[in-house]
């Protein structure tokens, strides 16, 4: 089988000596191949000789390789003494977020194509193998068996985020290398294709690598991620665990200044392109200690009992959190938590305007989980009456758009109703998948074998889009939508936005961009001008 180097050279060459034209090189190359590029790979010769023990989805390309870990904990410990390791979990939870960076690579017991695991680790370009039932895990001891083996912490294991196999010992990985045809192709696919190509990206970071990938905004910053820093979750903490407004907004006051950081640093990064950030969307609980230690430092710092602390963090519990007290629900609970977040936004938004007069600055505030227009309207409410005051008290000339995340069925149902009040809209087909098949996206990963062993899928539904169903939703919120809003800009941010087959259908759905996490950037280009070369 060719190499992506391999396909890229011989397409180049063919242009190069007149057998073929630019339009039919590009229509040469698979997309999808093009992760091999970008990501570490096991050498050829090691694998093959090589055998299986257990195997899970693929669920972030790349090689891995490195010691066994079972804590974010101990992965950051272990990277600090120069040792590689592979961070092994039940599953990931956000904040497990700093091992996870730290790690080579990311071993879940469960979790699908979409599962927190999974779009972190494509986020940050690190190799996933997610939803390995196979594994027998004991995390309070800190071994799992697998392939009739037990592995203990510091045992050496290699994971492969392509195909999803795992090895038990060390398998030799080859560096990732772009070559000059790289370039060439993509900047003919860029003169080709008519759709845009954002990132999902919620570090400065991450929407550097992503700008270098060729991507032209970000599409989703998930602000959530922002809070998990350590001098940040226990001022978080303790707006959850307040007893009134006055309160809650003190412990926000101590984040406001954090975030705006943020915002400066990811409009500096992007350099007057679009930015689209997403308000709060997690449910509360995801946010509170688990710990002990944290709990009982949560409850001195809040001058509570720790029996209180515990009783709040309970009361916090739903049976279904997907569906619960989540994304706009939290605005409208709490809507200083909206106020503080379009402080943060515009504040930012003026100063990164006021150094760079010649970037087009225009926040693009997003409100997620919207299912019905007055739900809408009251948070943009709150959200138009806090900017035009920042703005104001400025003096400055700042325009601002405020849309919503397409999410729920009942919001593409009623698109025209919510449009009245989105000024645009983006899909999160990550959630729409899972509403409209009523599959938790979690969980999914463990009965869907079982229907493609019975031809009742052919593909996870959450890494290709389904066109019949949630395809259906999506044209008719277009339709709907635009009846409102003729020129609204329209885009789609769940992990769908990476996927060749999807980002084809996206293009004939007429959509103005796809955004996808940095490291997938250059498959939806190119992916992007084949569907307008088609």
């Amino acid at each position: 089988k060719r190499t992506a180097q391999a396909a890229l050279k011989i397409a180049c060459d063919l242009v190069d000596e007149g057998m073929r034209t630019e339009e039919e090189a590009v229509a040469m190359i698979d997309p999808r191949n093009l992760d091999t590029l970008l990501h570490p790979q096991f050498d050829a010769k090691a694998l093959k000789a090589a055998t299986p023990i257990g195997k899970g989805l693929g669920a972030s390309p790349g090689a891995a390789c490195g010691k066994v870990v079972f804590t974010a904990d101990d992965a950051e410990a272990w990277n600090a003494k120069g040792e590689k390791v592979v961070l092994v979990r039940l599953e990931t939870s956000p904040e497990d977020i700093t091992g996870m960076k730290a790690a080579q690579g990311i071993l879940t017991v469960r979790g699908g194509m979409t599962s927190h695991a999974a779009v972190v680790a494509r986020g940050m370009g690190e190799c996933c193998v997610s939803g390995c039932s196979a594994i027998n895990m004991d995390e309070a001891n800190k071994k799992f068996e697998l392939g009739g083996k037990t592995f203990v912490e510091g045992d050496v294991i290699s994971i492969d985020g392509t195909t999803g196999n795992i090895y038990d010992g060390a398998i030799a990985t080859v560096d990732a290398t772009i070559a000059g045809e790289f370039g060439r192709i993509m900047a003919w696919a860029d003169k080709y294709r008519v759709l845009k190509v954002r990132t999902n990206a919620d570090t400065p970071a991450d929407a550097k690598k992503a700008r270098e990938l060729g991507a032209e905004g970000i599409g989703l910053c998930r602000t959530e991620h922002m809070f998990f820093e350590a001098d940040r979750i226990a001022a978080f903490r303790e707006m959850i665990c307040s007893d009134t407004v006055e309160e809650r907004e003190a412990a926000l006051a101590k984040i406001e200044p954090m975030q705006q950081a943020d915002f400066e640093a990811l409009y500096e990064a992007l350099e007057g392109c679009p930015v689209t950030i997403r308000f709060l969307d997690p449910p509360l609980h995801e946010f509170v200690p688990t710990e002990e230690a944290d709990i009982e430092a949560l409850a001195k710092a809040q001058g509570k009992s720790v029996e209180t602390i515990k009783a709040i963090i309970a009361s916090l519990h739903e049976f279904n959190p997907m569906m619960g007290h989540r994304g706009c629900r939290l605005a409208v609970t709490y809507p200083e938590i909206a106020k503080m977040q379009t402080k943060a936004v515009i504040k930012a938004a003026i100063n990164v305007k006021k150094a760079h007069p010649d970037w087009t600055i225009v926040p693009e505030i997003m409100i997620p989980l919207v299912g019905e227009a007055k739900e809408l309207k009251y948070v943009k409410d709150i959200v138009v009456a806090t900017a035009d005051a920042v703005i104001a008290e400025a003096g400055a000339d700042l325009k601002y758009e405020v849309g919503t995340m397409i999410e729920i069925p009942r919001a593409a149902l009623t698109a025209d109703e919510i449009a009245k009040e989105a000024e645009f809209f983006c899909f999160g087909t990550n959630d729409l998948t899972q509403m409209t098949y009523g599959f938790s996206r979690d969980d999914a990963g463990k009965f869907l074998n079982a229907y493609y062993d019975a031809k009742i899928f052919e593909n996870d539904p959450f890494a290709r889009l389904d066109q019949t169903g949630v395809g259906k939703l999506m044209e008719m919120a277009i339709k709907l939508g635009k009846s409102v809003r003729p020129d609204m800009h329209i885009g789609i941010c769940g992990e769908h936005g990476g996927d060749p087959t999807s980002v084809e259908f996206c293009h004939k759905l007429g959509l103005t961009y796809v955004s996808c996490s940095p490291f997938r950037v250059p498959i939806a280009r190119l992916a992007a001008a084949q569907a307008a070369l088609r």
